[in-house]
């Protein structure tokens, strides 16, 4: 079993953007893009973007006479062929190669073929269970994804490990009943909750 801060755990799910890898400057690029085309403000939805599925973003933001469809194929489209500036979170590939692959996934709010890309970018290995934004009704903050992937790994969701870094997928993670650990400083921590600045 995974072992961290001298705890043991069953699993470690992992979010990606953020957590595994640093994708903001796509992410920054990408949604003002969006938010320029549709003739929105950025900045707002730039501050609300982290963790979130896109979709609810566009609901959120874009307002109801979009097409939802056709805004999520020109954010899909627009991201797929940018990963100038994705790097690995320090010291990532090294934890994760210490891992038993049975023993860990990542739940993202990226879509699956995005998420492999990304991945891809950084030379990080794809895990056996990933549950990605098309295999769930309700994104974060909704802890749906978390519960899904202790499922698929046959572990209970309350002997997990997450790593998250964002207020959507720190809400997620602790309404999934595991515990949390927080990566980089995107987060300001509450008392007692176990902080990381990466894995190095």
């Amino acid at each position: 079993m995974p072992i961290f801060q001298n705890r043991i755990h069953a699993a470690f799910l992992f979010d990606m953007d953020g957590t595994m890898l640093d994708s903001s400057p796509v992410v920054t690029r990408v949604w003002t893009a969006w938010a320029d085309k549709v003739g929105i403000d950025a900045g707002p939805l730039l501050e609300a973007c982290h963790g979130v599925q896109g979709k609810d973003l566009i609901r959120r933001f874009g307002g109801a006479d979009l097409d939802l469809a056709a805004e999520m194929r020109w954010l899909q489209h627009a991201e797929m062929a940018d990963v100038d500036g994705i790097v690995a979170i320090d010291g990532i590939a090294a934890f994760l190669e210490r891992l038993d692959p049975e023993a860990w996934a990542i739940v993202t709010s990226a879509p699956r073929d995005l998420a492999i890309k990304r991945l891809g970018a950084v030379e990080l290995p794809l895990p056996r269970v990933m549950v990605a934004a098309e295999d769930v009704a309700r994104g974060k903050p909704d802890p749906e994804g978390f519960l899904k992937a202790a499922e698929m790994l046959g572990v209970d969701i309350r002997e997990c490990l997450i790593f998250e870094d964002s207020p959507a997928g720190i809400a997620a993670g602790k309404a999934s009943g595991a515990h949390v650990a927080i990566v980089g400083d995107l987060v300001e921590a509450g008392d007692g909750e176990l902080v990381i600045p990466n894995y190095a």
